[in-house]
């Protein structure tokens, strides 16, 4: 290679890094922005999930000292002062409405239960929860139609308490007189896979108790068992 062709190399290789420079100089700074935000934006991400944390523990020990509390009034009255909202709102209005039924206060139970109902923030299933709880809190308070049109919903395929509300709906119907359908709800709850062994028992005694024909019901389920097998 020849002094001229060196030099010349020499030269290109210098003209590159000045644009280099040039242009690390001129736009450096984005990189150095971009950096500072994605490490910023990871510092803030672990101080909201610290907060969060922090803060659900905070309230997580506002309801355990509540809970302590001796009396039911007491513990009710600590529920109610929590400032909570979402899944943790819902958990304190179930609790705090079991706290005032314990007391009488049915106004106050019915309320609190009401609040979770129309919770648009609270999960759906604390939601039912608060409708099931409402309806057999209320009792015979509560018109017939107005209780069998609360359950009706609650008592579809797939809801987490379909087969308490059933249970419910039947029992109303043994409050109506119209024992024929009773026998035939409670029947039906005797034979249903997802009710637990104490709401079987439950179905079984009421069918007896109303007169319904319990061993061609054993002899049923006996039946189905086989074929299932």
């Amino acid at each position: 290679m020849s002094n001229s062709e060196s030099f010349i190399d020499e030269v290109t290789e210098e003209v590159r890094k000045d644009k280099l420079f040039g242009y690390m100089r001129k736009y450096g700074w984005i990189a150095v922005l971009a950096v500072l935000l994605i490490v910023g934006g990871t510092a803030y991400s672990e101080f909201r999930k610290a907060q969060t944390t922090g803060a659900a523990q905070a309230v997580g020990d506002e309801i355990l000292a509540a809970l302590e509390i001796d009396d039911d009034e007491g513990r009710a009255a600590a529920l109610q002062a929590i400032d909570v909202s979402g899944p943790a709102a819902a958990i304190t209005g179930l609790l705090t409405a079991a706290n005032l039924t314990e007391t009488d206060d049915i106004a106050g139970a019915v309320g609190a239960l009401e609040a979770v109902a129309l919770d648009a923030d609270a999960p759906q299933v604390y939601r039912d929860l608060a409708v099931l709880k409402s309806v057999m809190v209320q009792g015979d308070t509560l018109s017939i139609e107005d209780r069998r049109a609360l359950l009706a919903g609650l008592a579809m395929a797939g809801g987490p308490f379909r087969v308490l509300a059933q249970e419910q709906l039947a029992l109303i119907s043994v409050e109506a007189g119209d024992i024929e359908t009773a026998v035939t709800q409670f029947v039906a709850l005797a034979q249903d896979a997802e009710a637990t062994r104490g709401l079987r028992e439950r179905a079984f005694s009421m069918i007896v108790a109303l007169g319904g024909d319990i061993e061609a019901l054993v002899g049923d389920i006996a039946a189905t068992d086989a074929q299932d097998n």
